[in-house]
């Protein structure tokens, strides 16, 4: 794959006239549009016209120093859960074809856009965000970083959005996270994806999984590209990201669930990352995390996601339900059977859970986990329900420990170069968003030795 350029060497390449913002929209255009990549699946729409629009737009303003931002010109892609002002908010559906255009951008979008970041269309995704592997009937299925020839799933629900990132497509994407979809795309194709503390980023004008759990959170190429994005989404000022330095960090790894059941790339690349920061002076230790064990029984019902997501669908899915993806389906349909009284004991239990889980890991400067149990599956693998089912399930398991803490984690690549991707999660409690990201950028370049 070739080797694109971070958002800071963007911005210096804008800001010194060896590119305009023109010429990168138009470069991202015809990677879209090349019939040999994977463009027509990663994208549910281009916005081809606007695009071109307002990245002549960007290039007036720096010419006369009027950028609203060092990064204004930079094409960035819109996951298709995001409303933007004159468009249909399909997420990855049919069921909404019929919807009318939003009348106003996402306010994640709307900080995008004020910032000067050019959105360059709308990528696919899992219909309605419902799972972690990325495979879309309705618009087809890109197929993710590993061995094209065969191929294999892009990690969902956020696909199209670390895809569009990976084939240089868009230059940052926007995504969601409500059990790690935008970690385990970044996981499954060798960027970065972070899941913020939620309450940093509004979900207004989102289409919602489970408000409970929902993010919205940046795929990029690198920590620091991510960090950025993410001060943007956040409405915070946009500083210097720091790199902590590993001698001395204090990482706990969580040896309950969360190192269940590895594919045995992933827990050998897992134990190297763990050695390299040993080597260069981390402090890292294997730590029982008994609080993890309440989660799967808390979720038996379905979780916020199946009773939160049946609320939102219950009419669409009796009206329309003949055209929705049955994996999603049956998903949804599991809140159904979920009284007010499960509801309110999952809200009581979570919150229990995130003090006591939080009291434990006070002690650490931050959790450090695979991401994901799996490799990426081969999609043709995935016909099969039970083995969907089973995939699906390893790929999520141990971002939604994160989410049901109410955490925030970054996942950055931890394999070698021609290895299956890998990613390597750093976690911590929620509103320590600024360390995970001085943790991980200091990390970024040991671990993968």
């Amino acid at each position: 794959m070739p080797d694109f350029p971070t958002l800071a060497k963007l911005a210096e390449d804008l800001e010194s006239g060896r590119t305009t913002s023109r010429k990168l929209v138009e470069a991202c255009i015809a990677r879209i549009a090349d019939p040999a990549g994977e463009g027509q699946r990663t994208f549910i729409h281009v916005d081809k016209d606007a695009a071109l629009v307002a990245a002549d737009a960007m290039d007036a303003l720096r010419k006369v120093k009027a950028a609203p931002s060092c990064y204004a010109g930079i094409p960035v892609s819109i996951k298709d859960l995001f409303d933007i002002r004159g468009q249909t908010t399909r997420a990855g559906s049919r069921a909404l074809d019929d919807s009318d255009p939003a009348e106003h951008d996402a306010a994640a979008v709307a900080r995008l856009r004020h910032a000067g970041f050019v959105v360059i269309g709308r990528t696919n995704m899992t219909e309605f965000a419902y799972s972690g592997i990325g495979i879309n009937p309705h618009y087809g299925t890109p197929k993710g970083a590993w061995n094209r020839a065969v191929g294999h799933v892009p990690g969902g629900s956020s696909s199209g959005a670390a895809v569009s990132v990976l084939d240089g497509m868009a230059h940052g994407a926007l995504g969601t996270d409500t059990g790690g979809s935008c970690r385990i795309p970044a996981a499954f194709n060798g960027i970065v994806g972070y899941k913020p503390t939620q309450r940093r980023v509004p979900l207004d004008g989102s289409v919602p999984l489970s408000f409970s759990l929902d993010s919205i959170g940046p795929l990029a190429r690198s920590v620091s590209c991510c960090a950025i994005l993410d001060a943007v989404l956040a409405s915070e000022p946009i500083l210097a990201l720091k790199p902590r330095p590993v001698k001395g960090m204090r990482l706990a790894v969580p040896t309950t669930i969360a190192l269940d059941d590895l594919d045995a790339e992933v827990s050998g690349t897992f134990e190297r990352a763990l050695k390299s920061l040993a080597d260069h002076g981390a402090i890292i230790e294997r730590i029982e995390m008994a609080e993890f064990h309440d989660i799967g029984p808390m979720n038996a019902k379905g979780g916020f996601a199946a009773s939160e997501s049946y609320a939102w669908h219950r009419y669409l899915i009796t009206a329309k339900g003949d055209v929705y993806d049955p994996r999603v389906s049956v998903r949804i349909m599991r809140g159904e059977a979920q009284s007010a009284a499960d509801y309110i004991d999952l809200v009581n239990e979570r919150r229990s859970l995130i003090a006591r889980v939080n009291a434990r890991i006070a002690p650490y400067d931050a959790l450090v986990l695979p991401t994901t149990a799996n490799t990426p599956p081969k999609i043709s693998d995935l016909a099969d329900d039970k083995v969907f089912t089973t995939q699906n399930m390893r790929a999520l398991r141990n971002c939604t420990l994160i989410n049901m803490i109410d955490g925030c984690a970054i996942s950055i690549p931890a394999h070698r170069e021609g290895d299956v991707p890998v990613g390597l999660m750093l976690a911590g409690a929620g509103g320590s968003d600024r360390r995970i990201f001085e943790l991980a950028a200091g990390m970024e370049a040991v671990i993968r030795v």
